[in-house]
């Protein structure tokens, strides 16, 4: 049978196998594959179909509010009155809101770059009868996913 798990490239991972050699799995049988990190830079604007879970509008939405407020406000004594003025405050905090965030994300390439890295994929060659602790160690040990196959 043979045992597929991934795991972050940590201590856990080293601790997974020095313990899985010391209750009899030979290291012939274990076999860990590290997966390559993207090398390509990643778009600034996400697609229909991709998405990297950064907004670039949170800040400007914050700022159009702000600006809105502030700009009904003021013009109340203005000529063209409140509405146009929370108009004309709502899309210039909304275009500095959204400046600032992709002046920031373009300038911080490393935030783009979220979730876990270093993943490596560990597999295991073991008997029907030892399928069952060495998927326990595994999962003890933080293993991201496990599969197993006959």
């Amino acid at each position: 049978m043979q045992l597929f798990s991934t795991f972050e490239n940590n201590a856990f991972l080293e601790i997974v196998i020095a313990m899985l050699e010391k209750k009899g799995i030979k290291k012939e049988q274990i076999f860990a594959v590290p997966l390559d990190n993207r090398t390509e830079q990643r778009k600034i604007f996400d697609t229909l179909h991709r998405s990297d879970g950064t907004s670039l509008v949170d800040v400007g939405m914050a700022l159009a509010t702000a600006f809105a407020v502030i700009g009904a406000s003021i013009g109340f004594k203005l000529a063209w009155g409140p509405i146009y003025w929370g108009l004309i405050g709502a899309i210039v905090g909304f275009i500095i809101g959204f400046a600032i965030r992709v002046f920031t994300i373009t300038r911080n390439k490393k935030k783009l770059l979220k979730g876990k890295h270093g993943e490596v994929i560990l597999i295991i060659e073991c008997e029907d009868v030892d399928a069952e602790w060495v998927e326990n160690i595994l999962w003890d040990h933080y293993a991201l996913g496990v599969a197993k196959i006959k």
